[in-house]
């Protein structure tokens, strides 16, 4: 277990390093940020716009740059914001909950719902119950997220004003952005969840449990459910390094002080730092992810650790 933990940590290194140089080339091929600061400044010159590039260490070589970037990154200092000039780990520091918050809280209720909707469909697989399942989880995949925000809005902000429509002030805050991501991915979840139960119950040993006698719960919960965990997990894992890297237009139409906003305004702004620090931030919370799902197999599964 300790060789495939280095061998994986070893990967995610990897993984991280080329996410972050990527990005540090791609981003300065979108223009040059002593433009956007100067702009509104009158008349400037060749010589201000250089001075203005030595300030923000502009000047030096890409990968001096860059290599000064990653060295930051063990200490926790990203730099500074090129607008205003804030800590870049306090921007993250103050955003980073936010957005951890509303993916957890949108997963939690993706897989409360889809773990006993995706089993009922299965356990009545071509009857009505699974058709309606099955045809409420196409329409739930039918809906681009930033229009059932928007509807959101409207409907229960506007026009009967149950919900605030935007910011984070309180727990109702989180009813609509979590609503949002989670319809989306229950869709998925209850179709992945029916597909996986489906072959599990053909499985010999469900009806062995079942000759024993033991109660439906404990045959579906127990015993098939637990079989089929490893795809899931797998599914869930991905899905929610997705809905982290995803959540940019959420955040956007709920105003959420989120990572994806942060990382909107940057673009806009051709702030370096703050957006190479949200990309670091969010591709190590991806690939822990990830790693973390690599460890639950052997936790679900105990062949796995034996091997």
């Amino acid at each position: 277990m300790a060789g495939f933990l280095i061998k994986r940590l070893l990967q995610a290194v990897f993984v991280v390093v080329a996410v972050t140089l990527i990005v540090a080339f791609a981003i300065r091929l979108t223009g040059d940020p002593a433009l956007m600061l100067s702009q509104g400044a009158g008349s400037i010159t060749e010589e201000d716009l250089a001075r203005i590039r030595e300030s923000l260490g502009l000047n030096q070589p890409f990968f001096v740059q860059y290599a000064n970037f990653m060295l930051g990154i063990f200490s926790l200092d990203f730099g500074r914001s090129f607008l205003g000039g804030t800590q870049v780990s306090t921007l993250i520091g103050n955003a980073l909950p936010a957005t951890l918050m509303l993916a957890f809280t949108s997963m939690f209720v993706s897989i409360a719902i889809s773990i006993p909707l995706g089993i009922k469909a299965a356990v009545s697989r071509g009857k009505w119950p699974d058709q309606v399942i099955r045809i409420l989880s196409l329409v739930g995949l039918s809906f681009p997220n930033f229009w059932l925000a928007i509807m959101l809005v409207l409907l229960l902000s506007i026009t009967f004003r149950l919900l605030p429509p935007s910011g984070m002030t309180g727990i109702e805050n989180f009813i609509m952005p979590a609503i949002t991501m989670g319809v989306i991915l229950t869709a998925t979840n209850v179709r992945l969840v029916r597909t996986a139960m489906l072959e599990t119950l053909q499985s010999q040993y469900i009806m062995v449990a079942r000759a024993k006698g033991l109660s439906e719960n404990v045959v579906l919960y127990k015993h098939a459910l637990r079989n089929c965990a490893i795809p899931l997990v797998t599914y869930f894992g991905l899905q929610f390094g997705n809905l982290l890297g995803g959540i940019v237009v959420v955040e956007l139409v709920f105003n959420w002080p989120g990572m994806g906003t942060l990382a909107f305004d940057a673009v806009g702004a051709r702030d370096y730092p703050v957006l190479q620090a949200v990309i670091t931030v969010l591709s190590i919370l991806i690939v822990g992810v990830n790693l973390l799902v690599d460890i639950a197999y052997g936790l679900i599964d105990p062949r796995i650790r034996t091997e």
